[in-house]
């Protein structure tokens, strides 16, 4: 004979408890009022740090809001284009640079960087640069060799400087 299986539809049940009292209702009743003023993040519990090494915890930076500026008068820029180019330099090896290679020479500011001078270059005597190198003189002065596009001449651009 073949073994009798229950229908799914019939689960096993717990047994019901048996009535509990009214006391104890009520004794389980005031330990959960208690429980719900008091908190269930009552108590705090040390951690434990088993390393040796201090792992700063990262807290809140605010941005800084300064109540008064801390210098009377803003800082202009330092390097600007009468700063950077001292003097314009007429050598005879400048002069034969502005005749073969349509190259200005300056001497510059030692702190003054090509693209400074470029700039400079650009907005006295209104030319457009092709390149500018420099070097260091013995002396420890910056010369700097500005190099003109071709639509602009250095020879006309030096009489406009007045030093020719």
């Amino acid at each position: 004979m073949a073994p009798t299986t229950k229908p799914k539809s019939e689960k096993a049940s717990k047994p019901e408890k048996k009535g509990t009292s009214a006391a104890e209702a009520e004794a389980k009743a005031k330990g959960a009022k208690k429980a719900a003023a008091k908190g269930v993040h009552g108590k705090k519990r040390r951690k434990v740090h088993t390393g040796s090494r201090f792992r700063r915890p990262s807290t809140l930076r605010t941005p800084r809001d300064p109540k008064y500026p801390r210098r009377a008068i803003p800082t202009s820029r330092k390097m600007d284009q009468y700063r950077t180019i001292i003097h314009p330099l007429n050598t005879e090896s400048a002069m034969k640079e502005i005749e073969d290679h349509n190259t200005l020479v300056f001497i510059v500011d030692l702190k003054a960087t090509k693209r400074h001078v470029k700039e400079a270059v650009k907005k006295l005597y209104d030319v457009n640069v092709l390149r500018v190198n420099t070097l260091i003189r013995p002396d420890g002065r910056k010369k700097a060799y500005v190099r003109l596009t071709a639509e602009h001449d250095a020879l006309d651009i030096a009489n406009k400087i007045g030093f020719i």
